[in-house]
């Protein structure tokens, strides 16, 4: 639910294959949950609801059988959740981690030809190539933009 990744993924990076395995560790603390956070969503999230749904998924998780909220509870805690409008793109501290996040890619290697793939992520978190017309990339942030062109010049023209 928080991450829009599937239970199992061999197309992942190793440690990331097993969900669980890979989001155990961010859950059980208050403001770790932000790197399991689906991208896609771009801050269009509550933050109190994705903790309270992170510490949820903890406790779900718990190797304890009996310390597991039944699922009636589980209902419970997630229907006020829906009524929560404390949107993360207006938190300073998302805001920062996402300059950090595009600080890091803009560091990152480009290619042969000098700019960065255009791609975005696909629906289980994939890296995807977009299928644009002619002439528009992707941005960082998902956008299309319009690439304009210089005009070539024809040598076969006087």
């Amino acid at each position: 639910m928080l991450t829009g990744r599937r239970s199992m993924d061999k197309n992942r990076p190793n440690g990331e294959h097993n969900l669980v395995a890979w989001a155990r560790p961010h859950l059980g603390e208050k403001w770790r949950f932000y790197h399991i956070i689906d991208p896609r969503l771009e801050g269009n999230f509550s933050i109190k609801g994705a903790q309270k749904a992170a510490q949820l998924a903890h406790n779900c998780l718990s190797r304890d059988p009996k310390a597991r909220p039944l699922m009636s509870e589980v209902v419970e805690i997630l229907k006020p959740l829906l009524n929560l409008k404390d949107m993360a793109s207006s938190s300073p501290f998302y805001q920062a981690m996402q300059a950090e996040k595009v600080a890091a890619n803009s560091n990152s290697p480009n290619d042969r030809n000098g700019s960065k793939p255009q791609s975005s992520l696909g629906r289980n978190g994939q890296q995807q190539m977009r299928n644009l017309p002619n002439g528009v990339r992707n941005s960082p942030h998902h956008q299309p933009v319009k690439v304009v062109q210089s005009p070539k010049t024809d040598s076969k023209q006087p």
